[in-house]
């Protein structure tokens, strides 16, 4: 059944929408990932605009991942104080990140910086998320200590501005999440992302968070900061197409719930392993587009020879 999109102005399957939206749901609950990592690159590869990918795909992470946290907040798995501060510096960076798009959309390079943005973090988060998860496999198999990434957060102790973080069981400055909070904004503004893919990892390894606490916590504000860069890119640019909105929010919606079922199943190194070869297949997916197919240039250097 195929619809037309207005504002990306393409014709698009309803039902290959609603099935993306349902599988990056999943993802979603399973991960504590807002799923735009995943979701805007598959928007690419159908044929959306890459402009109007970002933008709309903010959308439906909202609706995926409150649908998500509800499930964490049943389970008191959220820290709503650590959200806070890490919401402060999402908005910061989100407000940043959007007017750095605009900037680079009014030039016409928009597309190109959100395709090499996804190729290189994709690539480095993957990779390092594939080797953590294989030690942490390896160690866990050994039945050896603790894993000696504790001994890396020396200096995050010594930062002044000191706050005690009761669910996460943390006693630490509020300036390092606010700065992941803020890296995290920008992305969510320039890539159509939650963020989830770098929150995740820099809350376990940088801040020092139980991976029991991350995945609610890093939903909850995924959803505030994705809702103010759509809002912002709504009223700027108007690349949010809302019938692709709502196509992908149905399906997110209802596979964010599967994924935070079948996520208590899973231990944490399965989940993690997981996500990695799926965050590299998607980079080396987009990085061979970008390197093989020029089709875009060939179809400029057409319309100059006329």
């Amino acid at each position: 059944m195929l619809i037309y999109l207005p504002i990306a102005e393409v014709s698009v399957n309803a039902f290959l929408l609603l099935g993306l939206g349902g599988l990056v749901g999943i993802l979603s609950g399973m991960f504590g990932v807002g799923g735009g990592f995943l979701m805007t690159p598959l928007l690419f590869f159908i044929g959306i605009p890459p402009a109007v990918a970002v933008a709309t795909e903010a959308n439906q992470i909202v609706a995926s991942s409150f649908s998500g946290v509800l499930a964490h907040f049943k389970r008191k798995t959220v820290d709503l104080k650590m959200g806070g501060v890490l919401l402060v510096g999402g908005l910061i960076g989100a407000a940043l990140g959007v007017q750095l798009f605009n900037a680079l959309r009014a030039i016409g390079q928009v597309d190109l910086l959100v395709k090499l943005s996804y190729v290189v973090f994709l690539g480095i988060i993957g990779a390092l998320m594939f080797v953590e998860s294989l030690n942490a496999i390896a160690k866990s198999r050994k039945a050896s200590g603790p894993p000696p990434r504790r001994h890396h957060r020396g200096w995050i102790h010594a930062l002044p501005f000191k706050t005690r973080f009761r669910t996460s069981g943390l006693y630490l400055s509020v300036i390092p999440p606010l700065l992941v909070g803020v890296a995290v904004g920008v992305l969510a503004a320039i890539m159509g992302v939650g963020g989830g893919f770098i929150m995740v990892p820099a809350m376990i390894y940088i801040l020092g968070m139980p991976t029991k606490v991350v995945v609610g916590t890093s939903l909850f504000q995924i959803i505030f900061v994705t809702a103010f860069s759509t809002l912002l890119h709504a009223t700027t640019n108007f690349t949010v197409d809302m019938v692709l909105a709502v196509l992908l929010l149905v399906g997110g919606v209802v596979g964010a719930q599967v994924g935070a079922r079948i996520g208590v199943y899973l231990k944490a190194e399965q989940l993690r392993i997981l996500l990695a070869i799926m965050v590299l297949a998607v980079c080396g997916k987009l990085a061979f587009d970008l390197l093989v197919q020029p089709a875009e240039l060939f179809s400029i250097g057409m319309e100059g020879s006329h």
